[in-house]
């Protein structure tokens, strides 16, 4: 099945949901392979500084892993084209417009973001109004 590129029809279909786990963007100039199968992140980014895991805060505490910032994930379980045009720019201008921080991971079939944990219900409501 192929992604939905129209973005009214994103928009209409968006279907914001907020996940209960909290997580926790960590990184690490290097980690081998069994390091990162033991903490299982549910993303990572090779970056030149290092490594940039995302990881559920109780994996964290688990591994004495500090952290800063905890964050909310809401996925949208509309299925967006990798090709879609504008449906970052629209959720990203309403979270702007709340003063609500981004973090946005687009997979294959979803889009993923990433907000501080104690504004996740505030942005939850704001992406519902986007339809």
């Amino acid at each position: 099945m192929t992604g939905i590129k129209e973005l009214q029809t994103l928009l209409a279909n968006v279907d914001p949901v907020l996940d209960e786990r909290s997580f926790f963007f960590c990184t690490f100039p290097e980690l081998n392979n069994d390091d990162i199968c033991r903490l299982n992140p549910i993303g990572f980014f090779h970056e030149k500084e290092g490594l940039t895991l995302i990881i559920t805060k109780q994996q964290a505490v688990d591994s004495h892993i500090n952290y800063e910032s905890v964050y909310s994930l809401i996925s949208l379980n509309v299925h967006s084209s990798l090709d879609a045009v504008g449906l970052t720019a629209a959720f990203s201008a309403k979270l702007a417009e709340k003063n609500i921080s981004a973090n946005v991971v687009a997979a294959y079939y979803h889009d993923h973001i990433f907000v501080p944990e104690e504004k996740a219900t505030q942005a939850l409501m704001a992406i519902h109004e986007l339809q």
